[in-house]
């Protein structure tokens, strides 16, 4: 039965994420946004730092967290096993052209994180429990369907479960089995530990999850940065090449063929768009709780995530594995995070597959605190307050389930269930354009860029 399950919702995940209609509607409502917010993620993008720095805090402004605890929080989700496995799958997968197309993804994807978190501002609920918004509130008070705001709501708490919880801890396992292959017979302890870890954090609420994440976040995405550096500075002499080899595979079919630049594209912008979430409507309930009075600012800090996560943190890994050439010369079966560290292996020696394994398993302990917020608020907006602590409490359980179990099943339900959350965020999103143009006009009017 559960064989069985596992191939059913595989074959429906692969349809949905591997169609083309899929990607052109997340890139399309991306390059909408660019164009008629006129390329906002060009003209916000000095200001958008100055935000981050406090520069325009006001005492009057209502809120949980700081500009920056919103921005890590969101980036503890989005920072994960996609910028270390998904960047090598979709080399893996699509050529070194699929490198440029997540450059595209992320950069339309500015906008998208834009308008989704501007709107979450917007619509978002402050009561004596705190902060609550996010798609589901943008569809609840922004357009009045309160069914497809359940909807949203009940996926998103459902895909926190999966590609949040489950499928998180079991890469950390995996993560630890590059640097000690044994660690698999004690999954079981990895789970205990890492439960503890999680329930520790979680259960204080957002202000402690943005507190941790604002220190876990900065630390582990320098860190990996720079290994990766070192990796492309004793490589320095084959970054052109490199270069020249992903614009070909991504745009000259004349060079690669048609074939090869489509499986590109496909490849890339289905990797670009799982790693940094944008227009999943995942980010925005992080973001909504920021301590502003002004939507667009928070919208503005919301658009450095792609940047960060796809433009920085993957370009690094996906450069790395260029120009070591790894995706030529790795044996066969070695892809995704084994391809990464294969070719961190290749430039830096055993030291590579360390830094790869415990990179994956901080990525994903970060992304486990983060995803827990977001179903927390789903919850809070389904069943009300008094159903967060219990949901805290089982999130945190299910950490031990995930290091035990095979989790194909797990996943296929997750991606479903991101793509379920997408529909009805980038309905919002399209059909509330012109407010967030609005928004945006006026906010620039009184603050120059």
């Amino acid at each position: 039965m559960i064989e069985t399950l596992t191939i059913w919702t595989g074959n429906i995940s692969g349809a949905l994420w591997g169609s083309w209609i899929t990607l052109a509607m997340l890139l399309g409502v991306g390059l909408y946004l660019t164009i008629k917010l006129s390329f906002v993620q060009l003209k916000g993008f000095k200001h958008s730092f100055h935000i981050i720095q406090g520069k325009y805090a006001c005492k009057d402004d209502k809120g949980e967290i700081s500009h920056f605890q919103a921005l890590s929080t969101a980036l503890s989700a989005t920072v994960g096993t996609g910028n270390i496995a998904g960047v090598a799958t979709a080399i893996s997968l699509g050529g070194p052209g699929a490198l440029f197309w997540m450059w595209v993804t992320a950069l339309l994807g500015m906008a998208t994180k834009f308008a989704e978190s501007t709107l979450a501002l917007n619509f978002r609920v402050i009561d004596k429990d705190g902060v609550a918004g996010g798609p589901m509130y943008t569809l609840l008070h922004g357009l009045k369907m309160p069914r497809i705001a359940m909807m949203f709501a009940l996926f998103a708490m459902i895909a926190s479960f999966g590609i949040g919880n489950l499928v998180q801890v079991n890469s950390v396992v995996d993560g630890l089995a590059f640097i000690e292959p044994n660690v698999k017979q004690y999954s079981w302890l990895v789970g205990v530990i890492m439960a503890m870890l999680v329930g520790m954090v979680i259960l204080g609420g957002v202000k402690r999850i943005a507190k941790v994440a604002s220190t876990i976040v900065p630390f582990m995405a320098v860190a990996y940065v720079a290994v990766a550096m070192t990796v492309l500075i004793n490589e320095y002499e084959q970054i052109p090449a490199a270069i020249m080899t992903i614009l070909n595979h991504a745009l000259n079919p004349w060079a690669v063929g048609g074939a090869a630049v489509g499986e590109a594209i496909r490849w890339g912008v289905a990797r670009g768009l799982f790693s940094n979430e944008a227009g999943l409507g995942s980010s925005p309930m992080a973001h909504a709780a920021a301590t502003t009075n002004e939507p667009v600012r928070e919208g503005l800090v919301a658009m450095m995530e792609p940047f960060i996560d796809t433009l920085v943190i993957c370009s690094m890994t996906g450069l790395a594995i260029v120009v070591t050439g790894a995706y030529l010369t790795a044996p066969d079966g070695v892809a995704g995070a084994s391809l990464t560290a294969y070719a961190f292996s290749q430039s830096i020696g055993d030291a590579g597959a360390l830094i790869v394994g415990g990179g994956l398993a901080l990525f994903a302990f970060s992304t486990i605190i983060a995803w827990s917020y977001y179903g927390d608020r789903s919850v809070k907006f389904m069943f009300g307050e008094a159903a967060v602590l219990p949901y805290r409490v089982i999130y945190t359980l299910l950490i031990v389930v995930g290091a035990i179990v095979p989790l194909q099943l797990v996943w296929n339900i997750a991606d479903i269930t991101n793509i379920l959350m997408a529909i009805p965020n980038l309905l919002a999103l399209v059909l509330l354009s012109a407010l967030v143009k609005k928004m945006k006009d006026e906010y620039f009017k009184k603050h120059p860029a």
